[in-house]
């Protein structure tokens, strides 16, 4: 059955129906279909899902989702499915909602899982302790892989993963990293201080949660051990924990990139008011901003009366040169969110990018030359020609390196979007094209 007929049926109240198609497919597309629903209907379906199933497709879930879904049940139904969850994914739940909803949810924990999740709320949001599952097992280096394998069947079972294994001294302390497979095929009596390896990266539960996990993808982590100050183990950062706060910061970078703030939810479930409350405040910015053009325009109107073939080429010009903007902002945007760059590059950027806008300007300047000569005449074609150079080389410096100047002075790059460069290249690349058309007419 497909998607269609699920909205079929509930449309037809087709109780049965409903129940087959949740039972026909997995959590994530179930959780999807929750996510784009009301609320109410959100809850319906929900309540269709026997307990297992339901706990895989809550899981998959969005915190916001998650809210959803919780406040239309009933108290056994919501404190039994919040307890079961585990406690990082509880933390981000409860980082994200109301007052009143996060006392009911703290209210109906056990005394363990509520210690849990008020000590993961204890580190600010968007650290790695938010993150982290503190349900971690670790092994003593000064045990055999003998005794370390008896450990992980006793105690496995409450463990976030088994697969890499902290190696800690008497107190605590890290002092490597070991895997099961390592542990599994290695001799009875050999010591996990032997199999210890020191050289895999760890990270504090006060560290960024998004660099925690650029890391891991770069060192092809499974997992990355959680210290604190001391460098004592209290937690665990999953793979799939990751691969969420990944995929949150490029949601993120794209809406604002976009010129949007970004919001919470599925797209299909969020009201019409909140998208257009995302978009407006950037809009408002950036016509204010677009007043430049508009001052620029009227500080050389005596030159656009005098040579009106000028007129012609303004929006290929300001157009060519906010793309070229765009695109320069985008990559240095990527390249800061993958590690690619750092702030000190700042010059080395500007001096790359220049050429690179040189080139893009000289090859367009060619097309600009005969394009020009056809339409206004030699002169202003010459103008033209030499302001696509200059107006390219421009643009890309200013779009490679706002990013990584706005990153030095602790404002988000994403900020400096593809708008607000395009925007201002604008102005700028205008007062260029009337100066070197006012040089050569």
């Amino acid at each position: 059955m497909g998607l269609d007929t699920l909205y079929d049926l509930v449309d037809n109240n087709d109780v049965p129906g409903m129940k087959r198609w949740l039972d026909e497919h997995p959590p994530h597309v179930i959780a999807d279909e929750l996510g784009r629903s009301e609320a109410i209907t959100a809850v319906l379906l929900f309540r269709l899902l026997d307990k297992d199933h339901a706990l895989a497709v809550f899981e998959e879930l969005d915190p916001v989702d998650q809210q959803k879904v919780l406040s239309g049940l009933r108290d056994r139904a919501f404190h039994d499915l919040v307890e079961a969850m585990d406690p990082d994914d509880r933390a981000r739940l409860l980082g994200e909602a109301p007052a009143k909803f996060a006392r009911r949810v703290l209210a109906g924990l056990s005394e363990e899982q509520r210690t849990m999740t008020a000590r993961l709320l204890g580190y600010e949001d968007g650290t790695v302790g938010r993150f982290m599952s503190p349900q971690v097992l670790v092994v003593r280096s000064d045990v055999s892989a003998e005794q370390a394998l008896r450990s992980v069947r006793e105690k496995g079972e409450d463990a976030e993963t088994i697969y890499t294994l902290p190696v800690v001294d008497h107190s605590r302390r890290i002092r490597g990293v070991v895997t099961l497979r390592e542990l599994v095929l290695s001799p009875p009596g050999t010591s996990v201080s032997e199999l210890a390896n020191d050289d895999i990266p760890t990270a504090r539960a006060t560290d960024d949660a998004e660099a925690a996990a650029r890391l891991m993808q770069d060192a092809n982590l499974l997992a990355l051990t959680v210290v604190d100050s001391e460098d004592r183990v209290i937690g665990v950062l999953t793979i799939d924990d990751a691969f969420e706060v990944i995929e949150a910061a490029d949601t993120e970078d794209v809406a604002r990139q976009s010129a949007t703030t970004p919001w919470s939810g599925h797209y299909m479930a969020v009201s019409v008011v909140q998208l257009a409350r995302s978009r407006l405040p950037w809009l408002l910015l950036l016509i204010v901003a677009a007043v430049l053009t508009v001052n620029v325009l009227q500080a050389f109107e005596q030159d656009l009366e005098a040579v009106v073939g000028l007129a012609l080429f303004i929006p290929l010009l300001i157009g060519t040169g906010g793309n070229t903007g765009a695109q320069a902002a985008t990559a240095a945007v990527r390249a800061l969110a993958v590690g690619e760059l750092r702030t000190g590059d700042v010059l080395r950027v500007a001096f790359r990018e220049s050429r690179v806008g040189l080139l893009i300007g000289t090859a367009l300047a060619v097309v600009g030359l005969v394009v020009g000569a056809l339409l206004a005449g030699v002169k202003i074609a010459l103008a033209v020609a030499l302001s696509l150079v200059a107006i390219c080389v421009w643009a890309a410096i200013i779009g490679g390196t706002m990013p990584l100047v706005a990153k030095r002075m602790g404002i988000d790059p994403a900020v400096v979007s593809a708008p607000l460069v395009t925007t201002l290249v604008d102005a700028t690349g205008l007062i260029i094209y009337f100066l070197i058309a006012r040089a050569i007419l």
